[in-house]
């Protein structure tokens, strides 16, 4: 009997902790998709709008949507992606991560798809706060004309209190994102349902049929229309990225159980609103409401569109530490906003950047029907990049056959490849944004990783091997540095050589400490590591030895910390009595060797904006001594 109470209290409690875990998923993960009913009908009806439409047309544009509701995120991500995994981490860096370390001829291919799915990214994460909050406030054109002129200066107040309070964390906040998502869920759902009395043949739009005779029929322009209805999956991304912090049953429980029906139903009604009143094409959304309701409804749009701009922001912030990390960016400031989650940070460069680039958007465009003319290529890029990563997981991770990955994931790549054409078309509407965005960003990163291999590669020859210095420096002799009580630790990059602030210090102070550690911090391809695995130690002579410390790429990288758990197996030294030696180099430009002159000038720009290494790697600031080189690169 106390077995059975106890496994009964048990499975309550796993069943309140699975629906808190869905609750909060409905917030973070699906705040963007949510949003997309604002606008996504609308668009797609404006290309075809200028000569009436017929009931075909509005049966056949439900029909898209639903279907690529249907294919795109419950088939590709809900159900298939969301088992393709990193240690529980998902996203297209944690992917790209895990795949590296098997990569051999493919590695180059997979490091730039990465590239491009990252930058990708964060070129949404520009564009969906400007056109997310932009749709909603443009809702109190319907509550007061008047206001028609003040729906930007209201939409840049709103985002830039939303970037202003970064900095206090969203640990407090996101306790109601959650709540305040599903209750926007449930009154879209409402909406819809109430309004499909409105014409119930729009429930003919279940049958692809009819999604399939709408490309046929209005050819060149159901083309363009694909475009327009692929905003309905937006922000599906965020489904794969954010797995890690919720788990793949909460995020399939809250999509199956709220999201996925509410959005069907919200679009059905649309639908049918606009079968009985076809002028309802200009705001068919807002126009689901009654006029009393209408206010609460921009307020209640407005929470939910903030909701979907601060996961994105989140988000971006999360895929930066990754990049970082990885290697694929200079170090940058990193606060932790929460003392218990670990993915609440806040990077105020990225968070500058962003504010910068969602402005600029929304002064450049100065409305929403603009700005979804750019949005979609972004996201079907990063789509796509995702489809090829996973077609390389399932063949090197899950063994499958190559024609079996391609008979399960080509589909999926023609329909999202047919998507992405669909949006190209409009590169002269504003398509060309997340484009240059992406482009930036991969410049970036592209030239921070050949920049860093090049500097390796230029340091490697004057380098002497560390096992040959231990040996050489070691010897009795009247030129032996002078003996200094304490302990000293060296950062490098290569453990296999002698650090150039280890030869610096004996160069120009003449002296060695007792004990010596030559450390090396290195950020492994899972998103985190493992206590046990966090530190080892090989002992090269009696005064000298090499640490090594390994960070997951989703891990802060506080090596006093690392240090203090590894003094506890044995290791006796005092963090606060120890010295830590930092090389620091001073990199000059040469036309004549690496990288384009410009590229070498834009590494160093980089370099020199980097956070200084003793605070990223939380080292104690009064133990910290920096000596100097210079590097011609």
């Amino acid at each position: 009997m106390q077995h059975t109470e106890a496994h009964t209290a048990d499975g309550h409690g796993r069943a309140r902790t699975l629906f808190a875990l869905a609750l909060g998923s409905v917030g973070v993960v699906y705040g963007d998709i949510g949003t997309s009913p604002l606008y996504a009908f609308r668009e797609a009806l404006r290309p075809i709008a200028h000569d009436g439409v017929t009931w075909n047309e509005i049966v056949g544009l439900i029909s898209l949507m639903i279907w690529a509701l249907t294919i795109i995120v419950t088939l590709k991500y809900v159900l298939f992606l969301l088992r393709a995994d990193n240690h529980g981490e998902g996203g297209t860096l944690s992917l790209l991560a895990l795949l590296m370390k098997t990569a051999d001829r493919q590695k180059v291919v997979l490091f730039f798809m990465g590239l491009a799915g990252a930058a990708l990214f964060i070129g949404d994460a520009m564009i969906t706060p400007a056109l997310s909050v932009l749709s909603a406030v443009e809702g109190l054109k319907l509550v007061a004309p008047d206001l028609s002129d003040y729906v930007v200066p209201i939409s840049v107040l709103i985002l830039v209190v939303l970037f202003a309070v970064q900095s206090w964390g969203t640990d407090a906040v996101s306790r109601f994102f959650g709540p305040v998502t599903a209750l926007w869920f449930i009154v879209m759902a409402v909406a819809g349902a109430l309004h499909l009395r409105d014409d119930l043949s729009i429930l003919a739009a279940f049958n692809p049929y009819y999604a399939a005779t709408f490309l046929y029929t209005d050819g060149y322009l159901g083309f363009v229309v694909l475009g327009a209805v692929f905003l309905t999956v937006t922000g599906a991304e965020a489904l794969y990225a954010d797995l890690g912090h919720f788990g793949r049953r909460p995020i399939q429980w809250a999509w199956f159980c709220l999201v996925f029906p509410a959005l069907t139903l919200n679009y059905l009604g649309q639908g049918a609103l606009v079968l009985k009143q076809p002028e309802a094409m200009g705001d068919p959304f807002y126009l689901l409401f009654p006029k009393w309701a209408l206010l609460p409804a921009v307020i209640l749009a407005t929470a939910a569109t903030i909701i979907a701009s601060q996961a994105v922001i989140t988000g971006a912030f999360s895929i930066t530490r990754q990049a970082i990390h990885l290697g694929f960016l200079p170090r940058m400031e990193i606060f932790h906003t929460s003392a218990t989650q670990t993915g609440q940070i806040y990077l105020p460069a990225v968070n500058a950047i962003l504010l910068f680039g969602v402005m600029l958007l929304v002064f450049l465009f100065r409305s929403s029907e603009g700005l979804a003319t750019a949005y979609g290529i972004s996201v079907t890029g990063a789509m796509i990049v995702t489809t090829v990563l996973a077609f390389e997981f399932v063949r090197m991770r899950w063994r499958w056959k190559p024609a079996t990955a391609g008979l399960v994931l080509l589909p999926l790549f023609l329909l999202e490849l047919t998507f992405l054409g669909a949006n190209l078309l409009k590169i002269h509407d504003g398509g060309y944004v997340p484009i240059l965005i992406a482009s930036l960003c991969i410049l970036l990163m592209w030239t921070w990783v050949r920049g860093t291999k090049l500097l390796r590669e230029k340091t490697r020859h004057i380098e002497v091997p560390l096992e040959l210095f231990v040996k050489s420096i070691e010897k009795k002799s009247a030129h032996a540095p002078v003996s200094v009580p304490g302990t000293a630790i060296f950062l490098t990059s290569d453990p296999e050589s002698a650090p150039a602030a280890l030869l610096h210090n004996i160069k120009h102070n003449h002296v060695l400490h007792e004990q010596n550690y030559i450390l090396t911090i290195t950020s492994t391809n899972s998103p985190k590591v493992p206590p046990s695995e966090r530190c080892s130690m090989q002992r090269i002579s009696d005064r000298f030895a090499r640490i090594q410390i390994r960070f997951g790429f989703m891990e802060t990288q506080n090596v006093s910390q690392a240090l203090g758990h590894f003094r506890k197996s044995g290791v006796k030294f005092d963090i606060m009595s120890t010295s830590f030696y930092l090389g620091r180099r001073k990199l000059v430009p040469d036309r004549h060797s690496g990288m384009p002159y410009w590229q070498d000038r834009l590494y160093i720009t980089m370099a020199n904006a980097a956070i200084d290494p003793s605070d990223y790697f939380r080292l104690p600031t009064n133990r910290v001594v920096e000596l100097g080189s210079q590097v011609i690169i």
